[in-house]
């Protein structure tokens, strides 16, 4: 530690992967740091660790595994996270999404003098939405063990959108009293220029998102095949990485077939995103349910019109008729219906592409959200 270090109150970020951080935090946490805040943040380390550093950031690697399958290591982790805490004696713990915001909650009830937490949840996903058995096993646990963390008085819960904290509330998780909504993590808007949709004649539709089932995927790929059949020229594109450590990872001959076939492009997991979305006519996620997808904000700030889900977090920014068009979750028609009419309207795409720029400037930039995100930390914890 060095002295500078030991003079500022620590804030310590809890997040799965690291690569995560750095594309949906990194922002929020330079500007703790500016405020007065020493930061660090435990994660797993890939090969974002050291930018993070670089940023000046503290680093801790911890051996996070994201599915809820393997307890016994989450209680090798649990105990590893318990000295770290002890160590840092941090006065604040921001824990992102449902991994961290678990092992770490528990983690803070086995400390001598617990200090304040702020609980992110970064949506609801794969064991709130999923139908499979396993999500449905897991479920009845995982709500009990987020009562437990989430009811101690000094936590505190943090929502990307009205639904899912209302769904929080009314399943006992949050407390009216202390929770709150903040809009994601916030886009520092000159890293996503504003630029003119390409022409209707070279017109991509894109996905941007994990191959994950519950993103929409499978009803893409076959809402493409329609519209192809009526406008052959257009393109469609899968840009994210497909994440097999995910239960809801699309099947690896799924996505072999479908670019054997050509139904789709794949482009794999991109970090030159600004420049992917020039290429989009049309940004795409018929995902099942979202916090507040980065991706439809990204894109959105690169003036691209979206056709999303009418589900919680998407319609958060995908305003119908306004920023895109919006269809119900896993009806592969209405998104065929919306993807045509979007095409067929040229006029509709570059309304709604130059609206959404404007909402996110509104709404949605990194000083709007992270003088929201610090002012609350000052609520819960004696930091700067």
């Amino acid at each position: 530690m060095n002295a500078s270090a030991g003079k500022r109150p620590c804030l310590l970020f809890v997040v799965t992967e690291d690569w995560y951080f750095m594309s949906h935090r990194l922002g929020l946490a330079r500007r703790a740091r500016e405020a007065g805040w020493r930061v660090v943040i435990a994660a797993r380390e890939s090969d974002c660790a050291e930018a993070i550093r670089q940023a000046g950031l503290e680093f801790i690697a911890l051996p996070f595994e994201r599915a809820l399958t393997y307890p016994w290591r989450d209680l090798r982790l649990l105990w590893t996270l318990r000295g770290v805490m002890r160590e840092l004696a941090p006065q604040l713990v921001h824990l992102v999404s449902l991994k961290p915001i678990l092992l770490g909650g528990l983690t803070l009830r086995l400390l001598p003098t617990p200090c304040p937490a702020l609980l992110a949840f970064t949506g609801l996903g794969y064991i709130f939405s999923s139908r499979a058995g396993l999500a449905r096993l897991l479920k009845p646990l995982v709500m009990r063990l987020l009562a437990l963390v989430a009811r101690r008085g000094d936590a505190w819960v943090l929502a990307q959108n009205q639904d899912d904290l209302d769904l929080l509330c009314a399943n006992g998780i949050a407390v009216a009293k202390r929770a709150s909504i903040i809009a994601g993590a916030g886009l520092a808007l000159h890293e996503y220029p504003a630029t003119a949709l390409p022409p209707r004649a070279a017109a991509l539709v894109m996905l941007p998102a994990r191959l994950l089932r519950d993103k929409g995927v499978y009803e893409f790929v076959a809402a493409a095949a329609q519209v192809r059949a009526r406008h052959p020229e257009v393109r469609f594109a899968l840009v994210g990485a497909h994440d097999m450590a995910n239960p809801g990872a699309v099947e690896s001959r799924d996505l072999a077939d479908w670019v054997a076939t050509g139904a789709v492009e794949w482009w794999g997991h991109r970090r030159d995103m600004a420049a992917v979305y020039a290429q989009a006519y049309i940004v795409c996620l018929p995902s099942y349910r979202e916090g507040l997808p980065r991706a439809l904000l990204e894109a959105a700030a690169c003036g691209r019109p979206l056709v999303a889900t009418d589900v919680p977090g998407c319609r958060e920014i995908c305003i119908d008729g306004e920023t895109g068009l919006r269809v119900p979750a896993q009806d592969v028609d209405a998104l065929v219906a919306a993807l045509l009419r979007m095409l067929d309207n040229p006029a509709l795409a570059a309304s709604c592409g130059q609206a959404a720029r404007a909402k996110v400037e509104r709404e949605f930039t990194l000083e709007r959200i992270a003088e929201q995100t610090l002012a609350l930390y000052r609520q819960l914890s004696k930091g700067p």
